[in-house]
């Protein structure tokens, strides 16, 4: 049975609604209205043809998508292995996993830098150096999908736990185990399906937190989506904002397109099911 909307909760949902698109409105409004010259669209028309940003957007694209998958191939099997395996050491990983919210991004900048500058001075004569200027290639930065990774673990390490919480995990492992399927096997096909909400929530944030990214990719000078959004607003105001509100457009497009992949798996397995 749907919930009542009482005059409270239509309350929250309108200052809700009141601090969303109002921002959103007037950054419109901005980079339509040009004075003097009235209402025009130029400031969108001529994004798509503005140097850098088709490359920008694919570079954050794909960082975003190689982040979240190193993310959950190290999150998944260690919560799982953490609930059945160890309990007792999940205060710890949880502590672990929430250092990224109280380090400062530019404290977390300067070590990077730091092991970055290390790493050339001290094995220049090992094959160890060549892994230093490979992580840093301009073309895919993988520095910066370790840093992601980073960055992403206390929200992909709460998606997971709540997942994990609303699944018994022992008993569909034992489950599958008895039936003759290895760990790999079991992971894979009796929790992994159970754990579609909290994958797609893991997913939803990570790819907000990459397209969104400034300071880590602006401190250690590469060039993704956010960072070309600032380069442009310095010479070209209304573009910049304009290309701020559609990529807050593009993002929503991608996080609507994975809920509703992952709708439309799950209504097929109940279907079958």
């Amino acid at each position: 049975m749907a919930r009542r909307l009482t005059p409270w909760r239509w309350a929250v949902l309108g200052l809700a609604a009141l601090y969303f698109l109002v921002p959103l409105t007037a950054s419109v409004i901005f980079t339509v209205d040009v004075p003097g010259h009235g209402v025009t669209f130029d400031a969108y028309t001529r994004i798509l043809s503005t140097d850098g940003f088709v490359s920008s957007l694919l570079l954050s694209l794909e960082l975003a998508v190689a982040t979240i998958a190193v993310v959950l191939l190290l999150m998944v099997p260690a919560a799982v292995a953490l609930r059945l395996g160890a309990p007792r050491l999940r205060p710890v990983v949880e502590v672990v996993c929430s250092l990224p919210l109280v380090v400062p991004p530019i404290a977390f900048v300067a070590g990077i830098v730091t092991v970055l500058k290390w790493g050339p001075e001290h094995l220049s004569r090992t094959p160890l150096f060549q892994t230093f200027v490979a992580i840093q290639n301009e073309n895919f930065p993988v520095v910066l999908v370790l840093a992601y990774v980073v960055m992403a673990l206390p929200f992909v390490h709460r998606a997971l736990d709540a997942g994990l919480r609303s699944v018994d995990v022992r008993t569909l492992v034992e489950a599958a185990r008895s039936c003759g399927a290895s760990w790999p096997r079991a992971l894979v096909r009796a929790v992994l399906p159970n754990l579609r909400g909290a994958l797609l929530n893991a997913s939803f944030l990570t790819l907000a937190l990459v397209l969104g990214e400034f300071t880590v990719a602006q401190l250690l000078g590469f060039r993704p989506f956010a960072v070309w959004i600032y380069d442009v607003g310095g010479s070209q105001a209304q573009m910049s904002v304009a290309v701020s509100v559609l990529s807050l457009l593009v993002t929503w497009a991608l996080l609507l397109a994975l809920a509703g992949a992952g709708g439309g798996r799950a209504r097929t397995a109940s279907d079958r099911g």
